[in-house]
């Protein structure tokens, strides 16, 4: 299924029934009085999120929604049917904005949420309604009032525990593959992985979900490489997991990248734990592969500030994390052959567990 994270659509709601002018006219009783029943109301517009639903894809081909408009009254007192609602189904994690895309309107976090987006017209009253003592055969009646309708634009954030974050071709997609039963594409070039992908985890009867976010390339924070767009999915997860090729000569450097590009997005998404891994362990030798764990340890001691938050003494001060936070931990893995992976496991069900309790 093709990953749409964005679409702009035009909903209408239902408008409301017209009310009923009508008289009773039975034998024996010519002159009964009115009878003209109500309008109904008109369907809402409400959007909802299904947990099973992971793109917008749905929205991609059809851009107009409408809801049922309510039934005109009709005589003998007989109220017109309500409109149906209508009910967007959109996967978790995605915001409602204006035409504009730049006004949030509401934001779809739980399964739980149901939000009207277009409310219905009432239904106009029947001539029934507006009978007196001195106006025993009113004609007049009204008519529902009209629907709402408006074009807004959802776009979608990625929640997830995990986000997978890194350089183009740093193996990624393989861990994804190798941690979960997601098929993403593999291939021996940057760039495979062109959309997020989702995966699960499982580990001890509890599900961890893992984003493999597409590659991160400089100055993503402005948009090159879509990276402005990609970046966005990282807002949501609990925990970053920051994937670096070990057979790059400088794994420093491509740590900072990356590190400079999530600080300069900003949303605090450079504040969130993170958990550093070595990939593709199996094309170098362990001495050069230690050489650059170390190399790298030494550098985020060295320079707390650059990594996961602040830090002093290797201990998180910033007051949103909690003081137990260590600096990020190194792991030295294979996705290929999964070698070095259950330890690993173990690092990123870690944090999701203290956030839990």
């Amino acid at each position: 299924m093709k990953f749409i994270d964005q679409a702009k659509i035009h909903i209408q709601s239902g408008p409301g029934g017209n009310g009923c002018c009508s008289f009773r006219r039975e034998k024996y009783i010519p002159n009964g009085g009115p009878n003209g029943g109500d309008g109904s109301k008109g369907g809402d517009i409400y959007i909802q999120a299904n947990p099973h639903l992971n793109t917008l894809i749905d929205f991609r081909h059809k851009v107009h929604f409408k809801a049922q408009k309510g039934g005109h009254g009709q005589g003998s007192n007989r109220t017109g049917r309500a409109g149906e609602d209508l009910i967007l189904q959109v996967p978790l994690g995605t915001q409602v904005f204006d035409e504009t895309g730049t006004i949030l309107l509401t934001d779809v976090t739980e399964t739980t949420q149901k939000i009207c987006l277009a409310k219905g017209g009432e239904g106009g009253k029947g001539n029934a309604r507006f009978k007196t003592s001195v106006n025993q055969a009113p004609r007049h009646t009204e008519d529902g009032q009209p629907a709402e309708e408006r074009w807004i634009v959802l776009k979608l954030k990625v929640m997830a525990d995990i986000g997978i974050i890194g350089l183009p071709n740093a193996g990624k997609s393989t861990f994804l593959k190798a941690a979960t039963r997601a098929n993403p594409k593999i291939a021996d070039y940057p760039f495979t992985t062109l959309i997020p992908q989702l995966g699960v985890l499982l580990r001890h009867d509890r599900e961890i979900v893992l984003a493999d976010i597409p590659g991160l390339i400089e100055n993503a924070h402005l948009g090159h490489g879509l990276g402005h767009q990609f970046l966005a999915h990282i807002e949501r997860c609990r925990c970053l997991l920051h994937m670096i090729d070990a057979t790059t000569e400088d794994v420093v450097a491509v740590y900072k990248l990356i590190r400079k590009e999530l600080t300069e997005y900003g949303a605090n998404i450079d504040q969130k734990p993170e958990i550093i891994a070595l990939n593709k362990a199996e094309l170098v030798d362990s001495e050069e592969i230690e050489r650059k764990r170390k190399e790298l340890a030494d550098y985020l001691s060295c320079h707390p500030r650059e990594s996961g938050g602040p830090l002093t003494n290797g201990k998180k001060m910033d007051p949103h994390v909690r003081e137990d936070d260590e600096v990020p931990s190194i792991f030295i893995i294979s996705a290929l052959s999964r070698q070095g992976l259950e330890p690993l496991y173990e690092a990123l069900e870690k944090p999701l567990c203290n956030n839990d309790k």
